[in-house]
């Protein structure tokens, strides 16, 4: 039996849809369920519900030989696991907010750009190429407030319509990376487990 990671919230529901096409099919849950540890009802996978950040942790360390994920995480926590598959949803962009006439690109306009985020290693690093010296300040939701209260300068967050960065008064300044789902498996898995890892990886490959 194969055990999956897969994150809780915003790629739930569509990484079990894309598990039904592929054939692998949960049994049918209470609506007041707490159960994390599920098993398809072939009996061929276990699941394992955890939250996005907690993928990589279980499917590094073994406890998952599989996971889902978005490529935000992947790209905060940079975890020793294979990455083979997009998985072609949950696709976003990961970017620099803020209002659209703040002056965030001359460097010397402050002595450190205040940045909020969910994502404090990849705004180091982002920041760090571009020479520009940063105070990370980091928030673990609703970080559009931050530059509308004045505790940030600008923010980096994952966007999809840009919807809520509209309403608050914000704009995209710099794109940083696109985000979509993807499909980690543990480094061993791949080699000990690989007709499994194969055979999952070929069901939840997107339609050609």
């Amino acid at each position: 039996m194969l055990t999956l990671a897969l994150a809780k919230g915003r790629l739930q529901e569509t990484t079990l849809a894309r598990l039904e096409q592929a054939g692998i099919v949960l049994p049918p849950e209470q609506p007041d369920s707490r159960r994390l540890v599920l098993n398809d009802v072939r009996g061929e996978y276990r699941f394992l519900l955890v939250k996005p950040g907690d993928v990589p942790i279980y499917v590094e360390h073994g406890i998952a030989q599989a996971g889902v994920c978005g490529r935000d995480v992947l790209l905060e926590q940079e975890p020793d696991v294979y990455e083979p598959l997009d998985l072609g949803f949950g696709c976003c962009r990961l970017v620099v907010a803020g209002f659209s006439d703040m002056p965030w690109r001359e460097a010397n306009h402050l002595s450190k750009l205040r940045v909020a985020t969910k994502y404090p290693r990849i705004t180091q690093r982002h920041f760090q190429a571009r020479a520009t010296p940063v105070e990370i300040i980091p928030l673990s939701g609703s970080v559009e407030l931050a530059p509308v209260l004045g505790l940030a300068d600008c923010i980096v967050d994952i966007v999809e319509t840009g919807r809520t960065l509209a309403e608050n008064g914000l704009a995209v300044l710099e794109d940083i990376a696109p985000v979509s789902a993807r499909c980690i498996v543990n480094r061993a898995a791949f080699h000990l487990a690989r007709h499994q890892v194969t055979r999952l990886l070929e069901q939840l490959a997107p339609p050609a």
